[in-house]
């Protein structure tokens, strides 16, 4: 009975999807996480659920301590961690509500600490990262998508800004011209500490808006995003319960 480890984003940071649910405050080296961990059940598998942005949406992604989230999922057991992420979309055949599971990221934030190993003093670390993303929990994620008929674009790169504000037209162009295919605030950043610490990571992105790229629509609101990510949130919630029931 594998235990998951599952990080709620924007518009799911606190879904009703777990069984005989405990709440544990926890502390890390790091610091506190951004939320209680609430663990429980999903089918016959242990979950640790913790809100990215805090229960009630309360810290930005700049002040989202990603060290000590994901410290405490791997400290309470978690085998792997499956994310959830509002994005923007930089791509026309990426429409509002449509998943992307993302496979690829440039990290464009600047204020972070975006690793375990600052120092040297022990030793040099530099953790590859060339395929960021979990192929094995991608693959398992894909099918479940398949099975239920959710529409899932199978790879998307992400390129994660610092936030809070959104992007200028000449970034989101600048982005479009990268390869990126989606944009959010949080995702590089904690892909690469589960690699640091050797859990295997996944996320799904929910596209919400087009950032500002598309001259023909109104740009990106946050107003915008929560009604989206409202709308299609059963979907989200569908799709996470079955891949937890059936990861082994």
């Amino acid at each position: 009975m594998p235990t998951i480890g599952i990080i709620g984003g924007s518009g799911l940071d606190n879904p009703e999807i777990l069984k005989k649910t405990q709440i544990f405050e926890v502390d890390t080296p790091y610091g506190r996480p951004t939320s209680a961990l609430k663990i429980g059940t999903i089918g016959h598998n242990r979950v640790i659920l913790l809100a990215r942005h805090g229960l009630n949406h309360q810290y930005s992604p700049t002040e989202v301590n990603y060290r000590a989230n994901v410290w405490a999922l791997k400290q309470q057991g978690a085998e792997c961690i499956i994310a959830t992420t509002a994005c923007g979309s930089l791509r026309q055949d990426i429409g509002r509500g449509d998943f992307v599971l993302l496979n690829q990221f440039i990290d464009f934030t600047r204020k972070r600490v975006n690793s375990y190993h600052e120092s040297f003093a022990n030793g040099a670390v530099h953790t590859p990262m060339a395929e960021p993303f979990d192929v094995k929990l991608r693959n398992h994620i894909l099918l479940c998508a398949r099975h239920l008929g959710v529409h899932l674009h199978p790879t998307g790169t992400v390129v994660t800004i610092e936030g809070p504000r959104f992007s200028t037209r000449a970034e989101s162009m600048m982005f479009r011209s990268w390869g990126a295919d989606v944009i959010n605030m949080s995702v590089a950043t904690e892909v690469a500490l589960a690699n640091e610490l050797g859990i295997p990571y996944a996320a799904i992105a929910m596209s919400t808006d087009y950032d500002c790229w598309k001259t023909d629509e109104p740009p990106v609101s946050w107003e915008e995003i929560v009604r989206i990510f409202e709308q299609n949130a059963q979907r989200m919630i569908s799709l996470l319960k079955l891949v937890v029931e059936t990861l082994e």
